[in-house]
């Protein structure tokens, strides 16, 4: 199985309806994917974190079902992500002691029935 828990680049989320979609994180499960949206540690799980079905695969991007990962372009490639991506760094560079450490994250997943680094 790919190790895309272990990229640290930003990642958009393609839907099958051509919706995309910054994550924050992402981890293998049994059942497919597990991601966390932007801004996760804001809310509760239950609204935050996302279970995409289907059989993980590829080595970047990766495709899970009918949707795609892949890391976000750099420049002009993404424009209409920009705006987020950067509010995103701007935040956790201005409350760097909001965010869990990478440890905590990955023990959520397992809480959630992820497989960090499997």
């Amino acid at each position: 199985m790919p190790a895309i828990d272990s990229v640290t680049a930003p990642l958009v989320l393609r839907h099958a309806d051509g919706r995309e979609e910054l994550v924050a994180a992402c981890f293998p499960h049994p059942l497919g994917l597990l991601y966390l949206d932007l801004y996760w540690h804001q809310s509760s799980p239950q609204q935050a974190a996302h279970l995409l079905r289907g059989t993980l695969r590829g080595d970047g991007p990766w495709r899970v079902g009918n949707a795609r990962l892949r890391v976000l372009g750099c420049q002009h490639t993404d424009p209409h992500l920009q705006d987020a991506f950067t509010a995103w760094q701007q935040y956790l560079q201005e409350h760097p002691d909001s965010y869990p450490p990478r440890q905590q994250i990955a023990e959520l997943a397992r809480r959630l029935g992820a497989t960090p680094g499997a």
